[in-house]
């Protein structure tokens, strides 16, 4: 069982998109496009955008050819091999006896697509539509994906055709099955979607938003079903639960799942949480008591997404709990108030299949735009005094844990905060 794709690479950078300015009436997932946007003026926020063209190019013939069908339903495996289809040379292969590093990148609220309440001006599928490739999307971040062992994002909304709303559902994000195709262009290669717009199109939506990142060779989890994804001999795990609509019950998914990829030969294992209250900064009581339960019961990593904004980091038990990353490509809000947001990274190293001690951290400030007046949907990372700024925002945040980083983002100290383990 396993799912084999090449691997996609970005050969420039995108077109500019909406060349034309007039004012439109654009409220956490809803849209927040209140302020008028007249003529584009942008102003670059961070690095700017390389070139003015590019291709989203695969190796040979398409993702659906290459690969097998995977799996839908209760309990499976969402599992992708990749070993074989990557680059191969000496750093791609597991020597014994000596070190093999593993670095994850996490990211978080992903939406490719549009909420039913939008207008299509300054949308995300404009944005598509009048892009000339799909890589441009993540173009700004590529750099930093490609070069790490596996992205993980939070997807939420789905990929589908099918206009049968959920009854009940504020704002139901979706956009085209093709927009997967973002992802593999960007080097992303897992996508939680455990939480609370999975459904928004129903089971069918959902049954269409797996088939479309399988085509595309993206792992994927949500509740029961958990994800393996495979590269350089290490095996990596992850469960993906929606705590905001499910409560405690997800305890009994987290465990499960965690147990099952233990069965698996999983050698790291992350949990995705989808928790918390939109747009606070600091996390709920319940959220630090699942997180080091997820820890407690085998998680090397906890990954936490909802509240569309910033919360800090906890180490506990030597492990991670990252509460919230905030939006990333998030086409469901047109000019969100807050654009800050975060990479967070990880690097593992095992020696002869045995994972060690020393698993350093990294934070990369971005912002979910590559210009300030609005989101263009092209996550960037921060620079200057914007990447120090929301450092000190993220530090903030930390700073009751007893963590904090330094100005290139790497931990900083060790403070010991009475009542922290």
């Amino acid at each position: 069982m396993g799912i084999n794709v090449k691997k996609r690479r970005l050969t420039a950078a995108c077109a500019a998109l909406l060349a034309a300015g007039m004012t439109v009436s654009l409220t956490a997932c809803g849209d927040d496009l209140s302020v008028g946007v007249s003529a584009l003026t942008f102003e670059d926020v961070a690095q700017p955008i390389r070139g003015n063209q590019s291709i989203c190019e695969e190796d040979s013939g398409t993702a659906a050819e290459e690969n097998s069908a995977g799996k839908d339903g209760a309990g499976e495996v969402s599992h992708q091999q990749t070993d074989a289809d990557r680059q191969t040379g000496p750093e791609n292969q597991e020597i014994s006896g000596e070190p093999v590093t593993i670095t994850i990148s996490a990211a978080g609220d992903t939406s490719l697509g549009n909420h039913q309440e939008q207008e299509y001006f300054y949308s995300f599928r404009q944005a598509y539509d009048e892009a000339e490739n799909p890589g441009c999307f993540l173009e700004n971040v590529y750099d930093i994906f490609s070069a790490d062992d596996m992205t993980v994002v939070n997807f939420e909304g789905v990929l589908t055709l099918s206009d049968d709303m959920r009854p009940g559902q504020t704002y139901c994000i979706k956009g085209n099955p093709e927009y997967a195709q973002i992802l593999t262009c960007g080097s992303v290669e897992a996508a939680a979607m455990g939480n609370n717009h999975r459904l928004d199109y129903n089971e069918q939506g959902s049954a269409d938003t797996v088939k479309a990142l399988e085509a595309e060779g993206i792992v994927w989890a949500f509740e029961e079903n958990v994800g393996l994804y495979e590269t350089k001999g290490i095996r990596i795990g992850f469960v993906s639960v929606n705590e905001v609509s499910q409560g405690a019950a997800v305890e009994k998914t987290i465990q499960e799942g965690i147990a099952r990829l233990q069965e698996e030969g999983a050698d790291l294992i992350l949990a995705c949480c989808h928790w918390g209250v939109e747009r606070e900064n600091v996390p709920e009581d319940y959220q630090k008591v699942l997180g080091r339960k997820c820890i407690d019961w085998g998680a090397d990593l906890v990954i936490g997404h909802h509240p569309h904004v910033l919360q800090g980091i906890e180490e506990y038990k030597g492990k991670y709990i990252v509460y919230s990353l905030g939006n990333f490509c998030f086409g469901a809000n047109r000019n969100p108030d807050d654009k800050d947001c975060m990479i967070f990274q990880q690097t593992f190293t095992f020696v002869n299949g045995e994972e060690q001690d020393d698993a350093p951290v990294k934070v990369i400030p971005c912002s979910v735009s590559s210009v300030s007046s609005r989101n263009d949907f092209k996550p960037t990372p921060a620079s200057g005094s914007e990447a120090k700024r929301i450092l000190d925002r993220i530090n903030e945040y930390s700073r009751e844990f007893g963590v904090q980083f330094d100005e290139e983002g790497r931990r900083a100290d060790n403070i010991v905060v009475e009542g922290q383990g």
